[in-house]
């Protein structure tokens, strides 16, 4: 069964709570209606993806001034830089640039990998036990499986965001089958629709009528299907794809076969991988 936008999960022993979707790059419009189908849970980088997240903030800005309540709301600020000398620098200007945020909830490592994630770590862990920021959480989004699944293991971070689609599918022999079902860090996936095939793209492969074009929402259900992903980091464009996300989670999840097609739709579409036209 999907996990439904309303459900909360326990960012590890933060003891906040957190929507298993998780709203990044979207339109202003979008988050209140995202916040009123049950998000709660919001990702902002503010490193070089700056613009592209300067409508999500205006949004959250918009929301806490309508009235919501800032501890309604769970802020992951997400820093790039791993310059020891910068690598906090992100979280100030994020405080500064939304002052009504008043504190960054979790703290988030992006792309980490096995040169840099130790030091990033022990960054951001000084940095919750001294409530830098406010923060209560740190996290790790991670560009490489066996650091992924070493800290995931090991219950280092309140929650990890790893890379999972069809055209990716690593983590289902790299992390899936050694990570415990009783363990405190949370697992979402980010890139869920990266692998997703236009339409037009679909159709230039020429095939045959039983091949079906899957959906945007698909793609998210891909990764939901497995019980070692609690969520996901999503971003939908406009409020009738909260909607559309929403509705697609109250589906039965899809099937082990359709997951395996997914999969070999983008070797069809990326050239990997031919059929046999007799």
């Amino acid at each position: 069964v999907h996990p439904k936008a309303t459900d909360r999960y326990a960012l590890g022993t933060s003891g906040l709570k957190v929507s298993p979707i998780c709203l990044g790059i979207t339109a202003r419009e979008t988050v209140k209606s995202a916040f009123d189908a049950g998000i709660n849970f919001f990702f902002i980088s503010n490193d070089l993806h700056w613009s592209l997240y300067t409508p999500l903030m205006a949004g959250i800005n918009e929301l806490l001034a309508s009235g919501i309540h800032r501890d309604d709301i769970v802020i992951a600020g997400v820093s790039y830089l791993s310059e020891p000398m910068f690598r906090h620098l992100q979280f100030d200007e994020l405080l500064a640039a939304m002052p009504r945020l008043q504190r960054i909830d979790l703290l988030v490592a992006g792309g980490a990998d096995q040169d840099n994630f130790l030091p990033r770590y022990k960054s951001l862990q000084r940095a919750r036990a001294a409530r830098t920021w406010g923060a209560s959480a740190i996290g790790t989004s991670f560009h490489d499986r066996a650091t992924a699944r070493m800290a995931i293991c090991s219950d280092l971070l309140d929650i990890a965001f790893i890379r999972y689609n069809p055209g990716h599918p690593g983590a289902e022999t790299d992390i899936f089958p050694f990570i415990a079902s009783d363990r405190k860090c949370l697992v979402y996936n980010f890139k869920s629709v990266s692998s997703y095939i236009p339409e037009d793209v679909f159709r230039k492969l020429d095939l045959p009528p039983s091949y079906k074009h899957p959906s945007i929402t698909d793609s998210y259900r891909f990764a939901l299907r497995r019980p070692e992903m609690d969520g996901i980091l999503a971003a939908p464009h406009i409020p009738q794809h909260v909607t559309d996300l929403v509705r697609a989670l109250e589906a039965k999840p899809i099937s082990a076969n359709k997951a395996e097609y997914m999969k070999n739709l983008w070797l069809l579409a990326t050239g990997q991988a031919t059929i046999d036209r007799v």
